[in-house]
Formats: structure tokens, sequence, C-alpha cells
């Protein structure tokens, strides 16, 4: 399934709604637009098997470019907007790609990027010029509009997010099909058969579209001939203001969202009618239990976790009844099978805690020009089994937990401390914002905990709130794990779709150490 179906049926649909203006674009809009690209593309000399890049902000071009690829055989790739132009650069060329697409709002970074990678001369801007590039809209509206008679399935090569060193290349081999095959894409039996998702539903998205999830997502609701409502950038009033005003069925957040809705005054959370939820989303990130809970205390048991990856390697899922039944867990295996692996391979017992496998029947992705990134995320004995470095444990009735991230485990005195613990412990806290908790250098036990707090508005940071937040810590978890001192910041490190850049952190308290 793809845009061209829905559009034939319903070619005044809306597929995508831009949250802040109303601009909408019609099923029919996309597939012409998609089309006229990919006829565009095609007689530029691209061929199955090319990658083309995107940097943009969210709008409904997006959605465009993304569906020309997908309907062309090509890869795409959305490039982080907030990099810096020689880390667009790094991506530009790793990726090979070979046209560049970039939003007029970008235009200052996109000109800039192209003085570094002058090889990439099919250039184009949208909504607006950007010296150097083509006229996207002018550039469609001299396009043929015949349709490509052959429509091989293209598919999205993203960069992850390099919140434990530098992005690396995602790169999965798209099935041999045409791009309106209902095989196409797993992702949509997942939507519609799972979730109950289909061409009645509103799909509210607030995470930036360069982002796997969010991306991935949309398309799959497009294929269901769905509507997606695009937010620019996520504000916790906002996305309770959207619900209503779209009657969104389907959203899909991060716990930090959830965070920042929760800590909004009772009377604004009151304000808005989110009745016309029927699923709520939530990934990319550990949900503290007491969040978790709060929210479906809320929003009522809608509530849906899955655990999966940009890698795509495996997926569990976790319904609102069964996280009841087992709170902080992130569900059972829905792809792939699950194994957890201590340091030598060797598989462990339910209930122990050790690095998450998934296994399936061949290798699943690839990292781009990068065989030996590939070959550590394989399992030493069964190449099939693969993992992105998370920690944690199934237990006897296969559910997984989480514990933290193979490169975030904090070991002091010899013993492991799992730094994701101690932060769901403390985010709860009224004064708290945000939180991160990292392992420093100490010459007596090797690290030290260290809490590093963003306080919550009004709240002043100082001694007064280090000592309350530690006696806070030593009624909730193990005293070993509670954090030796607590700094306080103006904002922590994170990503844009709400993934806490750690490194960054550690970086900072290793460098001042040395």
């Amino acid at each position: 399934m793809y845009p061209g179906t829905i559009a034939e049926a319903a070619p005044d649909r809306p597929a995508v709604i831009l949250a802040e203006t109303g601009e909408i674009l019609t099923y029919q809009d996309l597939d012409d637009r998609s089309a006229r690209l990919a006829r565009m593309l095609y007689d530029s000399g691209l061929r199955p098997g090319d990658v083309i890049a995107l940097l943009s902000d969210n709008n409904p071009q997006f959605f465009e470019i993304y569906w020309a690829a997908l309907r062309s055989g090509l890869y795409v790739t959305a490039v982080n907007r907030h990099l810096a132009a020689e880390e667009v650069a790094y991506i530009l060329e790793d990726s090979g790609s070979v046209a560049l697409f970039a939003s007029a709002s970008l235009s200052e970074l996109a000109t800039e990027v192209t003085s570094l990678v002058p090889g990439v001369t099919m250039r184009y801007a949208f909504n607006g010029s950007v010296p150097g590039f083509g006229s996207y809209e002018d550039a469609l509206a001299a396009a043929p509009a015949e349709r490509l008679t052959d429509q091989p399935r293209g598919g999205p090569m993203l960069y992850s997010s390099g919140t434990t060193g530098r992005p690396k290349g995602i790169k999965v081999d798209e099935p041999q099909v045409q791009v309106d095959d209902p095989s196409a894409d797993v992702l949509v039996p997942f939507l519609q058969h799972v979730l109950g998702l289909g061409a009645e539903d509103t799909y509210l998205s607030p995470a930036p579209l360069y982002h796997t999830a969010p991306l991935r997502w949309a398309g799959a609701i497009h294929a269901l001939g769905g509507t997606v409502v695009v937010m620019r950038k996520f504000d916790a009033e906002a996305l309770l203001e959207h619900i209503e005003q779209y009657r969104a069925t389907a959203v899909q957040v991060v716990p930090t969202m959830f965070v920042r809705m929760l800590k909004l005054p009772v009377e604004n959370r009151n304000r808005y009618d989110v009745s016309s939820l029927r699923v709520a989303v939530h990934a990319a990130a550990p949900c503290p239990t007491e969040v978790k809970q709060a929210m479906m205390d809320w929003w009522g048991d809608i509530v849906y976790e899955y655990y999966g990856s940009t890698e795509g390697h495996g997926l569990t899922l976790i319904t609102p009844q069964e996280w009841r039944q087992k709170p902080g867990s992130v569900g059972k295996a829905m792809l792939g099978s699950l194994h957890v692996c201590d340091e030598s391979g060797a598989e462990l017992p339910p209930g122990q805690t050790g690095l998450v496998y998934f296994e399936r029947d061949e290798l699943p992705f690839r990292y781009h020009n990068d065989p030996e990134k590939t070959r550590d995320a394989q399992h030493p004995e069964h190449p099939n089994w693969t993992t992105v470095g998370d920690v944690g444990y199934v237990d006897e009735d296969g559910y997984l937990f989480l514990t933290d991230r193979k490169s975030f485990v904090i070991i002091s005195g010899g013993v492991n401390i799992y730094p994701q613990e101690v932060e769901n412990a403390l985010t709860p806290h009224t004064k708290v914002l945000d939180a991160a908790v990292i392992g420093v250098p100490d010459a007596e036990m090797g690290e030290q905990v260290k809490a590093v707090v963003q306080p919550a508005e009004g709240v002043t940071p100082g001694p007064e709130l280090a000592s309350d937040l530690i006696d806070y810590l030593r009624d909730r978890i193990a005293h070993y794990k509670v954090p030796s001192s607590v700094d306080f910041v103006d904002e922590l490190p994170r990503t844009p779709t709400g993934k806490l850049v750690k490194r960054e952190l550690r970086e900072r308290y290793v460098g001042a150490a040395s």
C-alpha cells in the first residue's frame, strides 16, 4: 500500500496536516507530487539503491520527498537538522548521497554544508530559496506527470542519534517488491492488527521527522490511509491543544514528553479534552514507573509501550493491561526471539541481567561502511543474534525488563550500578524537571555515582536541594546506588527526540578530572 492507492479512493482526504497552521496536503497531492519527483529523479539518472538526503524541519514536503524515494527504490537519509555543518557533511559523504533536498528555513546550514561536499551537485530547496540550490517547486512543475511503470520499494537509511559516539548509518535491505505490495512494510500490519489503527484514524506526531519512529510510523499511517498531524516542535500544552483541536485518535511520544505534560499546572492539563485518544504509544527511552502510572491514571488504559531501535533488529510490545501486571517491563518479543547473554556470550537464565539480543532468521541490518561495528553487534557464536548494547533481563513469563545501556553502567568498587534505575527514582521528585546519572572518576572506588539535575521552574538549586534529593533517594533505592553528589544545570543535553546525550555529560566530567 502507498498514497496512490488511497488517492484513488479518497483523493481529498488529508494525508498531512501541519498542526500549528492547519496547512493540508491531500492524498491526491501527495501522490501527484511524489510521483513527479520520482520521475524527475529517474530522468536525472538515479536508480534503485542510490541515496538522496533530506535536511528539513517538520513540514508536508518532507513526506513528498520521502514517498518519492520509497516509490523509486531509493534510500532516503533524513538528516538531523540540529547537527553542525561538518556533521551533516559527514553523513552526506558516508551515505553516498547523490542529491540533497533542503528547507529554506535551514538556508544557512544548507549553504555551509554544500561548501563542504561540493560533489553533491543535485540540490533543491523548498519553501523558499537557498544559494546554490534549484527551486524544488519549479522542478516539480517541470517534471512529467506520467508515473514510472516500475516502482520498486525503497526505504529510509537513517543515522543513529550518536548519543554514545559518532552517528552510524543503518542500512536495511528492502524487500524486492513493488511499493504497492502490502508486504512492503512490516510496520503496517503491526499498526493495523495489533494497535487497531486504520484509515479513520488521526495520528499526531510531535517529534522531529528525521528520527526513525516518527518518520516510519507516519509512513505506515499513510499506507493505511489515515491522517498524520505533524507538530513543528514539541510543546507540552500545545500537544494537548492539538489532540483536542484535531480529535487525534493516536499519538506517539517519548517519556520526556510525559514528564513535561505531567508537570504542567493541573488547571492547564484539565483545560483540554483528550477523550478522542484511543492509542498513546511511547518508546525511544526508559520511562520511570511512576511517570507511566500517572499517565495511565490521567489518560486511561490506552498507553502502549514498545522497545525497538533504528536497526530494526527486534521489537517488543506491552499493552496497558499487561503493564499493570508487569510494571516496568517493555513487553514480550513480537519481532525476533529474545536472548540475554553474559560478557562471554553464554545465555543467562530468567531473572539474570545481561546484554539483550534478538534472534532473526538472517542478519536484519548492517552499519553502512563499517563491517567492524556490524560484527560488534553480532553474538560471538550466533551471527543472526544482534544487540544494540542494551542491558536487561527476561522474567519467567518472557517479559523483558531493561536496566540500562552497556556503555552507561557504573562500576563502583567492583559493583555494577545501573544509572537508569537511579534516574527513574529521581525524576518524579516535584523539584526535578530532568535528571541524569553518570559515573565519574574516583581514585578509590574507580567510579562514583553523580546526579546532574535540571531543577523544576522556580526551584533554587544548591546544597539544600542536593541534600533533599539524596535523602529522597535513600528511601527508595539501595544506599550504594545513591549519588555521592548532585550537580545542577540549566538544561541537560538531550536530542530533540528525547534521548539523553549521556556521552556529552560524561566527557565534561572525565575531561575535568583529567
